[in-house]
């Protein structure tokens, strides 16, 4: 036996395997057995033990062909092996300012149920019964095992354990919302995270940015939210609060007035309200109204926009000179204002960006749409479980 066979066969070793094998096929879908042991430098027989194991535990499923269509090798053959939706599952929400929504998500990302209600008030434990509702109605239904719920919120969160410090679009203010999800589900894993934070996360994992390791997602909706990748890791700063670009401001003391005290910010100048103002719509304006009217703006577009995109753009080139991103998403309402004023944008950032980061960066609207941020939430459940598959599907 090889030194490396036996490496291979050690727990800690072992546990690292199943780990890295159940995350390819978590985040690149269903492949054939040979391609993960070419992916993972490991014996034929390792991988199928590994790959036999994550089936015992209902994680994975093979698929032997019938014939050989297509296949030109001496042999039978690979079994192609695909992530088991049905088998393991877990619970993601977001809460909105106007609206909860919660979905069931399957290993490999794949939606199997969700359910969006509106947000009655938005006082915490409103919105914490609310999704618990949601998601003790779906897990009933869940064809497998639930492995816990991770719910994003437009606000500035702690990682440690859910609180939300400063949520101004919300109203709250250190808010222990994860200890609230907890206590109305017993013995749940219960993960809250920031919005943009998740949004970035996804689209890191599963959109646009794949394969980009420096990328700023911008999340615009009420308010502006931010998440930032720096080297293929979230930058999430010492206490989770890193990232919060829509207070930056970038108006003087003409700009607005921000939720957060300040004057300016630059949320107020992209955000719902600014866009609606804009158009000449009520502050209050519902999302789905404002949107309706975004697509249905006709030629007067750039010109009814250009105040918008002037900040826009003059707040990415912060953006561009701060953290040298590869690229920039921008999800949310952004995705709808963008490409009306594209050009703008592009021209004011360039003029206050400085040439060697802006040379090297690119916008992009978000692959996953609005579901950015509720995949991002889902995978910060996932991420546990992909450490120690064998632990956590066992539980």
């Amino acid at each position: 036996m090889s030194v490396r066979e036996t490496l291979a066969g050690s727990p800690d070793v072992r546990r690292t395997n199943l780990a890295v094998l159940l995350r390819h096929l978590h985040l690149d879908g269903p492949m054939r057995r040979a391609e993960l042991t070419d992916r993972l430098g490991l014996t034929r027989s390792t991988v199928a033990d590994l790959v036999g194991e994550l089936a015992r535990l209902g994680a994975v499923e093979q698929l032997v062909a019938d014939n050989r269509a297509g296949h030109t090798g001496r042999g039978r053959p690979s079994p192609v092996v695909r992530p088991c939706a049905l088998g393991t599952q877990v619970l993601a929400g977001e809460v909105q300012v106007d609206q909860v929504e919660v979905a069931l998500v399957g290993l490999g990302g794949t939606v199997l149920r969700r359910d969006r209600r509106p947000l009655p008030d938005r006082a915490p434990t409103t919105a914490a019964e609310l999704v618990t509702t949601i998601a003790t109605e779906l897990a009933a239904k869940a064809p497998g095992r639930v492995l816990g719920l991770g719910v994003a919120v437009p606000g500035v969160t702690r990682d440690a354990d859910g609180n939300v410090r400063f949520a101004p679009n919300l109203g709250w203010r250190d808010v222990t919302f994860g200890r609230l999800l907890e206590s109305r589900m017993p013995g749940a894993h219960v993960q809250v995270v920031n919005d943009a934070d998740a949004g970035a996360l996804a689209e890191h994992l599963r959109g646009v940015a794949r394969g980009c390791g420096d990328v700023v997602f911008v999340e615009g909706d009420v308010g502006i939210g931010s998440g930032v990748i720096i080297g293929g890791q979230p930058l999430v700063g010492a206490g989770g609060y890193a990232g919060e670009l829509g207070h930056m401001v970038v108006v003087g003391r003409e700009g607005q007035r921000c939720r957060c005290g300040s004057v300016g910010c630059w949320e107020t100048e992209i955000g719902r309200q600014a866009v609606a103002r804009a158009l000449g719509l009520r502050a209050d304006v519902p999302r789905n109204s404002l949107v309706e009217a975004l697509h249905a703006i006709g030629p007067d577009g750039p010109r009814l926009l250009s105040q918008v995109a002037r900040h826009l753009g003059s707040g990415l080139a912060n953006v561009v000179n701060i953290f040298n991103p590869g690229l920039i998403v921008l999800g949310g309402l952004l995705r709808e204002v963008y490409p009306l004023v594209s050009s703008e944008v592009r021209h004011s950032m360039f003029a206050g960006a400085l040439a060697a980061p802006a040379e090297q960066v690119r916008l992009a609207l978000p692959e996953l749409g609005d579901d950015a941020v509720l995949f991002g939430a889902a995978e910060t459940v996932w991420r546990r479980a992909l450490i120690d598959p064998a632990g956590a599907l066992a539980a």
